[in-house]
């Protein structure tokens, strides 16, 4: 059976309710949500108490199946984001290619673990991700492309635990590289 395991110490990652440390220059913070556990109206109210103002879609293909989570599917998903005034971004550079989706494909078969309940990352996953994504990702100008009209920024995918998505590799290199306060929204 592969190791799986989340790359870097995600406890100082805190989840809602706690506080990060956080660099006092960084003038914007950021949030991670997944779709799977939340229902519609708690899942904008959890963007809207976290005081999101930029959302970025962190998917490849931006639908999600089933009638549970019509309301996550792209066209439903920015309407209702620009209704409550939430900048929507699709950040298709830092979705996972087809090749590092399939090698956590062939770890959840080896582990027998739905894409649904999966809670943590294989390593193949992440070291395959950091190469492909991070390996070139300017944390800086990433910041600096979301304007300075974001405060507060959600890095968004479906999986319900931040653990288990490409997300909190993204959120781990912005707190490393630029100190910024992260927090996971969970159901």
């Amino acid at each position: 059976m592969p190791e799986s395991h989340i790359g870097g110490d995600q406890s100082a990652i805190p989840r809602r309710g706690t506080q990060a440390v956080c660099n006092p220059q960084s003038a914007i913070a950021f949030v991670t949500i997944g779709v799977y556990g939340w229902d519609e109206a708690r899942f904008f109210a959890a963007l809207v108490e976290a005081g999101v103002d930029t959302f970025c879609d962190l998917r490849a293909r931006r639908g999600v199946r089933g009638a549970e989570y019509a309301w996550a599917n792209s066209e439903r998903l920015q309407a209702r984001l620009q209704g409550l005034g939430i900048r929507y971004l699709h950040r298709r550079d830092l979705a996972p290619s087809e090749a590092t989706r399939a090698a956590q494909g062939v770890a959840d078969k080896v582990t027998g673990t739905a894409k649904r309940q999966r809670a943590i990352l294989s390593v193949a996953f992440i070291q395959a991700y950091r190469r492909e994504r991070l390996d070139g990702f300017d944390s800086a100008a990433f910041v600096a492309e979301l304007g300075p009209e974001a405060h507060v920024a959600a890095l968004f995918c479906v999986e319900r635990e931040p653990a288990a998505c490409h997300r909190s590799l993204v959120a781990e290199r912005l707190v490393k590289e630029l100190g910024v306060r992260v927090m996971h929204l969970v159901p």
